[in-house]
């Protein structure tokens, strides 16, 4: 609900710690939000956010509802429970798909034939047009972390492997 909605003395659905129960506005406090008494446990309640109050509220704790709400015919609600059908998207000429950081450094490695630091594999991608960096200040370490990651994860079915400190080959 917005700020401007909410009415001193009004019985509003509010979102007070995990449940919604309802409200009635009490006063407005001097620290922004209400002071506000939960009507289920008749205890104080602070308001800080008119995000916090879902909908106005009948004295017994129901939401008020609209009566174009109430007018909706069986039929209607049945039409609308329905999902709605997508649109087929045109049948276009396929972009090509932007290899990631970790495909481009297996290409680079394939082609390059022997061992590559992370470095010397982000110099090869950006110089090949593979993958560029999207502006991060150390992608080599990304990408250590992610072929890492890769060869811990996958095993001996991994892309990479470990050839000597701090470089990697490609597995055969």
């Amino acid at each position: 609900m917005k700020k401007d909605e909410i009415k001193i003395g009004g019985t509003y659905l509010a979102k007070v710690s995990d449940r919604v129960v309802p409200v009635r506005i009490d006063a407005e406090n001097e620290r922004g939000g209400w002071d506000a008494t939960n009507l289920l446990t008749d205890k104080k309640v602070r308001i800080k956010g008119a995000q916090r109050l879902r909908c106005p509220a009948n004295r017994d704790g129901s939401p008020q509802t609209k009566p174009d709400v109430q007018a909706q015919s069986e039929d209607d609600k049945k039409a609308s429970k329905g999902k709605a059908k997508k649109t087929a998207k045109p049948k276009g000429e396929a972009k090509p798909k932007k290899l990631g950081c970790l495909d481009a450094a297996a290409k680079v490695l394939g082609e390059n034939g022997q061992a590559m630091n992370c470095k010397e594999m982000i110099d090869a991608m950006a110089a090949k047009g593979y993958w560029t960096s999207p502006g991060g200040k150390t992608p080599h370490a990304t990408l250590y972390s992610a072929i890492a990651r890769e060869i811990t994860t996958k095993g001996q079915e991994s892309r990479f492997l470990k050839s000597e400190r701090g470089k990697f080959a490609l597995a055969k």
